[in-house]
């Protein structure tokens, strides 16, 4: 792929022109993450990849896991559809179920919070 020279030429003059109608306005650029100054008590269990999370094995099948269940490290917690693939998640500790932090079908982020562990 050819990086066209006169499109990124638009482009910084663009971001140019955006800085000069900012002046004098005060933008915060640092990135602040809500979960980050959230104090979590227990094992966080996080995504390994993106794609797409599954509670159960198949719609309508019994959820891998409910709040309050025990479970044991190794054991699947869920499946991470990434590609038309299939991939388990397994606990990365033993414990019980505290939190479940995504719902059945929403897409997730390498390293988002899945399951809280007490």
């Amino acid at each position: 792929m050819e990086i066209d020279k006169k499109i990124i030429l638009k482009l910084v003059q663009a971001l140019e022109d955006l800085k000069k109608s900012l002046k004098g306005i005060d933008i915060d650029t640092k990135e602040h993450s809500v979960e980050e100054e959230i104090e979590v008590l227990g094992t966080v269990v996080k995504s390994p990849i993106v794609g797409t999370a599954y509670l159960a094995p198949e719609p309508g099948g019994k959820k891998f896991v409910e709040i309050g269940k025990k479970i044991k490290k190794g054991d699947t917690i869920m499946i991470v559809e990434a590609m038309k693939t299939m991939n388990h998640v397994p606990s990365t500790s033993d414990g019980v179920v505290k939190e479940i932090s995504v719902e059945d079908g929403q897409p997730v982020e390498f390293g988002q919070k899945l399951i809280i562990l007490e």
